[in-house]
């Protein structure tokens, strides 16, 4: 039995006055992006990236639009001080973009990072150190003061050593473990950190509050950032940034809402990649804002190419749940669902409309490089006649009447179900094909003339049964009423044809393809169907009419 009183709400919560972010609805314009999946992803892989890998990498983060990358920690490791050193002297950080270091509050770190640093053409150097309750009493047994000297320290010597190094620096501090921390004792610090660094128009400082484990509820995280961020000193300076982990699975909510709060920038991971259960997922919170008619700056429009490398790189797995990325995310195998699916994108093809509202789908799958016939509609044994005649249609090209696509889909539905597989838009063709379309049974229409007299339409025809050929005529009020009157002449069937319907398929060539279904119904009220295909619109009906009496015959209704 597990024992929830070791447990009390582990956050420090601010007046109720910060909750002024509750009256905004949504989130106006995007936010600085930094990813930082060279240091919090990489350190939390089971084998870090190479250099190559880290190169790689980095060019997927600057295709995808970043202008901020955290390319690690250098003072750490020999491979991330390389990486560094490897992309300031090839000149591989791009004019626009700036790279991010980090280094623990401590001065051979720091020294070490400024080195790395050396010639960089646009750094931010992040100094950081852990201000939490928890910390100061079991790992550095510090007081308070002790504490806020360890980051006042380290901001005079990044100051003092951006002086002396060659290169571009800008400065961020974080501090660690900001949502254990009690939020006047953070502010303190912080602003302590802030005289010191003297932020300015032309050289403003980032303040970065992590949640480096969450400890709340997401709008108690918001109201703190709200407090930051309206008594922060210098705030115009100031770019207030997030840092969400996703320990109570909230880390987009957190980011979310303290958007509203007041911050301006955001550092995350592709995929949510990261210690424990990882960091924010940036490509989340960013289409999250492109389904709200936000630009945020990102681009996600081949997000099959984005897994591909992230798997490549990292050796990790995209979930196929994950939001957006994942395989199955816009997947559809209810019958309910896709039919409401499909009469959606009908409807949007109607009304030729701009504005996304298709049910079921929150945004439109193309926008990010996914197809309809391979992720949306899906077929299974729980699958619809909706979504099965939407795949046929769309991928082949068959429209079929309403009853037929209902028999169509639970032969689909059986198949499935008896081979326990999912069925592939191919699969469903050859379904459909094998069951309904030009059967050839024990007679065929060799040849046939169609006139129209006084009384009626006459159908003269040459017809094979049995190996024999026989000439047949006789009369309807139609073509293929007096064809299907012939047949059942020479057959002595007993049925009536009941439904029939037919429409032009994409053109092969010069020549327009006739597709045609027919459904006959015997007397015992059982419904048999058929499909027929040609370039002669008639021949197409006669084909549809022997493809039902052949299953007819089968007994296949």
């Amino acid at each position: 039995m597990m024992d929830a009183s070791k447990y009390k709400p582990g956050y420090y919560p601010v007046s109720s006055e910060y909750n002024k972010w509750v009256l905004k609805d949504h989130i106006e314009k995007p936010p600085t992006w930094c990813s930082v999946d060279m240091r919090d992803g990489n350190q939390a892989l089971v084998i870090p990236m190479s250099l190559e890998e880290k190169l790689e990498y980095f060019q997927v983060l600057l295709d995808v639009g970043f202008k901020e990358i955290e390319v690690g920690f250098p003072a750490a490791s020999g491979t991330e001080y390389e990486f560094l050193r490897t992309l300031i002297e090839k000149n591989m950080i791009p004019d626009d973009v700036t790279v991010q270091v980090l280094t623990q509050a401590r001065e051979h770190i720091i020294r070490k990072t400024f080195e790395a640093c050396e010639g960089a053409p646009s750094a931010i150097v992040h100094f950081y150190n852990s201000t939490s309750v928890a910390q100061r009493e079991q790992v550095f047994r510090k007081s308070k003061d002790e504490v806020k000297k360890i980051a006042t320290d380290g901001a005079k010597l990044v100051k003092k050593l951006a002086s002396e190094y060659d290169g571009n620096f800008r400065f961020e501090y974080s501090p660690e473990s900001f949502t254990g921390t009690e939020p006047e004792y953070a502010l303190e610090v912080c602003n302590e950190v802030l005289d010191i660094l003297e932020p300015s128009t032309d050289n403003k400082v980032i303040i970065n509050l992590p949640v480096t484990v969450e400890m709340s509820l997401p709008h108690v995280y918001a109201s703190q950032v709200e407090y930051m961020s309206e008594n922060l000193k210098y705030r115009d300076n100031v770019v207030l940034s997030l840092h969400p982990h996703n320990d109570r699975g909230t880390g987009v909510a957190d980011t979310e809402l303290a958007l509203l709060a007041g911050a301006d920038r955001v550092e995350g991971t592709l995929f949510g990649n990261g210690e424990r259960t990882g960091n924010v997922d940036l490509i989340t919170v960013a289409m999250n804002m492109y389904s709200h008619g936000v630009d945020p700056g990102l681009d996600f429009s081949d997000i099959n190419r984005l897994v591909e490398k992230y798997v490549k790189c990292t050796r990790m797995h995209v979930y196929e749940r994950a939001p957006y990325a994942g395989s199955l995310v816009f997947a559809a195998f209810s019958g309910s669902h896709q039919d409401a699916i499909a009469k959606g994108m009908k409807y949007r093809t109607e009304n030729n409309l701009h504005q996304w509202t298709c049910p079921y789908l929150p945004i439109d799958p193309a926008d990010i490089g996914r197809t309809y016939d391979a992720d949306v509609i899906r077929v299974n044994s729980q699958s619809g006649k909706g979504g099965i005649g939407y795949l046929l249609e769309q991928s082949y090209g068959y429209v079929l009447p309403p009853k037929m696509r209902e028999h169509f889909s639970y032969k689909c539905k059986d198949i499935s179900d008896h081979a326990q597989k999912e069925l592939k838009p191919d699969e469903i063709n050859e379904i459909f094909e094998k069951n309904y379309l030009n059967l050839k049974g024990d007679i065929e229409v060799r040849d046939f003339e169609i006139s129209t007299e006084v009384d009626g339409t006459i159908a003269q025809l040459t017809i094979v049964k049995d190996g024999e050929e026989i000439l047949m005529s006789a009369n309807g009020n139609g073509g293929l009423n007096a064809i299907n009157n012939a047949l059942r002449a020479i057959t002595k069937a007993e049925y009536s044809l009941e439904v029939y319907s037919q429409h032009s398929m994409e053109t092969d060539g010069s020549r327009s393809v006739g597709a045609s279904y027919i459904g006959i119904q015997d007397t015992d009220g059982n419904v048999f169907w058929g499909a027929g295909t040609d370039t002669d619109v008639m021949r197409a009906n006669i084909n549809a009419l022997l493809s039902a009496y052949t299953n007819m015959c089968r007994g296949d209704k």
